[in-house]
């Protein structure tokens, strides 16, 4: 359960957890949901027996028996002050699976006095190996799992190593993207002559294969669990960076108890330390007043915003930038409960029903840019203060839209000259700034060709994968390196790599496999993969990437337009383009005057509230070949729009709910009609990449 970064430090009620009435709770018991598991906790609390439960549940009598005993020894527990407790008592807690913050809890005493006080009882865990022989012989895989029983097999080494943190539970917006960077890691610095130690909870990633690292612990990524780690292997140094939002949340603590308590490393050449950019640089990227103060030191032009601890704060805030604005949680990875707000009634339910707003979960408000165009950059940093940047990517959809939910590429397409040098620029001072060691990755908004901040990231961004192969170098790898103290003219990156194709990142949806979810996007992510489409130029780059994305793009027939007001005249070359390359069109009336105004015939059709003919008969009818509609936001197009958008998806129609997303399917699709797309292998477009070993191959890098 602590692993999950549900908020829980095992079985027990989450922070600020409101209880349930009766009602709420005997319904919860009944109906299998993702909460069940914490309501059984007040289930118990409330005074419901086993034999209760098993009825309402019909979950199996020894479960309910292991959580009864749970129960039991919590209930205890709370009866105590931590110095009545011996190590008899710590030994049974720990043997059960209780957490160090748990137990403190529980006993109104901190997280570092119960590990203080039960290391000095003997009580710490042991390391099992996982028995990958089933017993026939003896299993020398280097997998571990910790335990209380006593008896330890992790027989560490002296050698020189690095334990790499990584992502922990795989979930929209942190997922494989990360597991490739420690996975990347761990191999080259193998290489470089370290045992890499990993650590991770999720056994479905790569990460976690027995044979990626030297040595394997199967551990949740909390602090507790992360010092128990470096007690036994004490490595030189520990990487953060590659994990996500992960081992971020823990490294400014991690930090600080290592200053507080050093631990000599194992090879004798120090203290156990975080390598690369530093946990308080990391901090003064995400605390909103600080990273402002670094923006305002160094002239950098930011989106009007501030932080919000209390709901009145934030409705301050909100008044003062004016509708539209931005609004999400701090330490968030994927955009999580991001939202973009329109007025005081959304504001309202935003803070009282989709965040808990206070002085330690604050919300970050900033005026939304309308129409900007998103930017994404990935740098490499070194400890000289040495910045190279490893590529810059072009959102396809606006700003507003999740940048892990937008197609990009690389390199820009209608990005001028003049903001390209500027937002160069601007990564390379806040780099040197923040004193970034390893990666960095910072998101810009043009607006009106005017480039503004969004923000940073010192950490490995999901779209390293895709600039690795897009500019024919392994960034992960060489991030690691420049960790371990090379520089980067020893791993020789010493300017920007500017292909001289394009590539095009798309994403994969997996709203087929949820009934009812509307389609749209925006600045929460949704997607749950990644394609990725290279040719010589960003048409043909953009339709391959739409085809390895599952998006079947048509060759002709008839196109359903509607377009928000704002999107009216931005829709006009399109529709010519495709009238062009022989589409049919058909429009709602407001779409279809603006059209026929300039001159572009169409067919028109009534909005579902209208009457009929509607486009949801001509799509059941097997007329129509391709959607372009974008919302309005309003009341109407929550009702109408998301019912075409779902119909759309269940009759396989491909749909496209963005204007810039418009352009770039009608200039694929000029593409695919101007002649055959033409399967070229990734090596070809990097002849230059000389392999060193296997693990370099590009295949994988």
């Amino acid at each position: 359960l602590r692993g999950m970064e549900t908020g829980l430090d095992g079985w027990g009620l989450p922070k600020n957890y409101k209880r349930l009435t009766k009602e709420q709770m005997l319904y919860k018991l009944r109906v299998p949901n993702p909460e069940r598991i914490t309501v059984l906790k007040q289930a118990f609390e409330d005074g419901l027996t086993v034999d209760d439960l098993m009825e309402l549940t019909n979950m199996d009598r020894w479960w309910l028996d292991q959580l009864q005993e749970l129960q039991t020894i919590d209930a205890w527990l709370g009866t105590k002050k931590l110095t009545d407790l011996d190590a008899e008592d710590l030994s049974e807690i720990k043997k059960k699976g209780f957490s160090d913050s748990h137990v403190a809890r529980v006993t109104g005493s901190t997280w570092q006095e119960v590990r203080e006080y039960r290391i000095k009882h003997g009580v710490v865990p042991s390391f099992k190996r996982i028995d990958t022989c089933a017993a026939e012989f003896e299993a020398n895989t280097p997998y571990m799992y910790s335990c209380y029983d006593g008896t330890d097999e992790s027989t560490p080494t002296t050698e020189r190593k690095v334990l790499i943190l990584g992502g922990g539970p795989n979930r929209i917006g942190q997922g494989i993207e990360f597991d490739y960077c420690c996975c990347h890691a761990s191999y080259s610095l193998r290489k470089a002559g370290f045992e890499t130690i990993m650590m991770n909870c999720n056994p479905e990633t790569v990460s976690t294969d027995y044979d990626t690292s030297s040595r394997l612990y199967f551990e949740p990524i909390t602090v507790e669990d992360v010092l128990n780690v470096i007690d036994k292997e004490r490595p030189e140094g520990i990487i953060v960076q590659f994990g996500g939002q992960t081992p971020l949340k823990i490294a400014t603590t991690l930090d600080a108890y290592l200053k507080k308590f050093p631990i000599p490393n194992a090879s004798g050449t120090g203290n156990v330390k975080i390598w690369g950019t530093s946990p308080d640089s990391i901090d003064m990227a995400e605390d909103r007043d600080r990273w402002m103060e670094v923006l305002t030191k160094l002239n950098i032009r930011q989106p009007a915003g501030g932080s919000a601890r209390t709901g009145d704060e934030a409705f301050a805030k909100a008044h003062q930038l004016g509708y539209p604005v931005m609004i999400r949680p701090s330490y968030v990875l994927g955009g999580r409960a991001m939202e973009i707000i329109y007025s005081d009634e959304e504001l309202k339910r935003y803070v009282t029903v989709t965040v808990e707003v206070d002085a330690e979960n604050p919300v970050l408000v900033d005026k939304y840019l309308d129409r900007a165009v998103e930017l994404d950059v990935d740098a490499l940093c070194d400890m000289q203060g040495n910045v190279v940047i490893a590529g810059v990517m072009e959102h396809i959809e606006q700003a507003g839209i999740h940048s892990g939910d937008s197609a990009c590429s690389l390199p820009t397409q209608t990005i001028s000259k003049e903001v390209g040098v500027i937002i160069r620029e601007w990564t390379k001072a806040v780099a040197k700034e923040l004193k970034v060691v390893g990666l960095i990755n910072i998101q810009f908004a043009v607006q009106d060709d005017i480039p503004y901040i969004i923000e940073a990231n010192p950490r490995a961004s999901r779209t390293v994968p895709f600039v690795a192969k897009a500019v024919g170098h392994p960034i992960a790898k060489y991030a690691s390196l420049l960790m371990a103290g090379r520089s980067l003219k020893e791993i020789g990156l010493t300017e920007e790599p500017i292909p001289s194709h394009v590539a095009v990142k798309e994403v994969v949806l997996p709203f087929r496999k949820f009934p009812g979810c509307d389609t749209l996007l925006g600045p929460e992510m949704r997607s749950t993969g990644e394609v990725m489409g290279i040719d010589k130029d960003f048409a043909s780059a953009y339709a391959k990437a739409q085809i390895a994305a599952g998006q079947k793009l048509p060759k002709g027939g008839k196109v359903f337009l509607t377009m928000a007001d704002k999107f009216k005249q931005g829709i006009i070359p399109v529709a010519r383009d495709l009238g062009n390359l022989g589409f049919g069109l058909v429009a709602t009336s407001g779409t279809a005057k603006v059209l026929r105004e300039a001159g572009i015939p169409c067919e028109i059709v009534f909005k579902i509230h209208e009457g009929r003919p509607n486009p949801s008969d001509l799509m059941k009818n097997g007329e129509i070949a391709l959607v372009m509609l974008t919302s309005t936001g309003d009341q109407v197009d929550m009702l109408d729009g998301k019912e075409l958008r779902r119909l759309a998806l269940g009759l396989e129609i491909p749909t496209v709910t963005t204007l810039a997303g418009c352009t770039a399917t009608a200039a694929a699709l000029k593409a695919m009609r101007s002649g055959p797309l033409i399967q070229t292998a990734i090596q070809d477009y990097h002849p230059d990449y000389h392999l060193t070993d296997e693990s370099m191959d590009l295949q994988i890098a």
